[in-house]
């Protein structure tokens, strides 16, 4: 079985497309009921270049490492050799993840903010103004760039192949921290899922002894042979020349 596979770590990635839509309802909660201003085109991009082009550009130059939950992480000096080695995989895939997060935000912002007008009542802040609404909205955008980088990631890990992954050179210590960004208190400590049992074939058994075939039984009479035989006695040897002998001894 491929590493990624038993590491629930990169599993639990995968919540980050159920979580995407609900961090996108918590910003238009956040702008709701807030006072656009004479230029909020120029608003929405200020907000966006602060929370979702400059985590884009951080993450092109560090990617985000596989075993970070950006608020926990696996502890560098207690990862395992597989640990280190899926984090050694290929860095264009989570870099080109991570600029199409920043891309896709910027639409997705665009027509968030233009909807909150409609979600008035169920404003989070009410009386807050819309500087404040904006900075609120600004952390939300980097964890949806970190976590679309992530999800891309993940999913990429658990489709490599089995090849693929055993050409893949583990990282040290340093190396990590040098071309990934580790964030998060060093806590999770998660033992890797077990591997499923592999069916094996049915042995055919041989029998030691070929079993005994039943004698038919027949319907006719039984007829015992006698299987005796006659024994003739023993003869006496044949006497040669005896009385010719006993004359010349004699």
């Amino acid at each position: 079985m491929i590493a990624a596979r038993r590491e629930p770590l990169i599993w639990l990635q995968l919540l980050g497309a159920a979580a995407l839509p609900l961090e996108a309802l918590l910003i238009l909660l956040l702008l709701a009921d807030a006072d656009p201003g004479p230029v909020p085109a120029l608003e929405r991009l200020l907000a966006w270049a602060i929370g979702g082009l400059a985590p884009a550009v951080l993450l092109w130059k560090r990617p985000a490492d596989p075993f970070s939950l950006l608020l926990v992480q696996v502890p560098l000096r207690a990862r395992s050799l597989p640990q280190r080695t899926l984090s050694g995989s290929p860095l264009l895939g989570p870099r080109l993840a991570g600029a199409a997060a920043a891309i896709l935000l910027l639409p997705a912002l665009w027509w968030i903010d233009a909807a909150a007008a409609l979600a008035g009542p169920m404003a989070l802040l009410p009386d807050a103004s819309r500087l404040v609404a904006l900075l609120l909205s600004v952390p939300v955008l980097a964890a949806m760039v970190w976590q679309l980088q992530q999800l891309v990631q993940a999913v990429g890990l658990l489709v490599r192949p089995t090849a693929a992954a055993a050409d893949l050179t583990p990282l040290s210590i340093e190396q990590i921290e040098a071309q990934r960004l580790c964030l998060g208190l060093p806590l999770l400590l998660l033992d890797p899922l077990a591997e499923p049992p592999q069916p094996t074939p049915p042995a055919a058994d041989k029998p030691a002894f070929a079993p005994a075939e039943p004698q038919s039984q027949s319907s006719g009479p039984v007829v015992e042979v006698d299987t005796a035989v006659a024994v003739e006695p023993e003869q006496p040897a044949e006497e040669h020349d005896g009385p010719h002998l006993d004359q010349e001894i004699g």
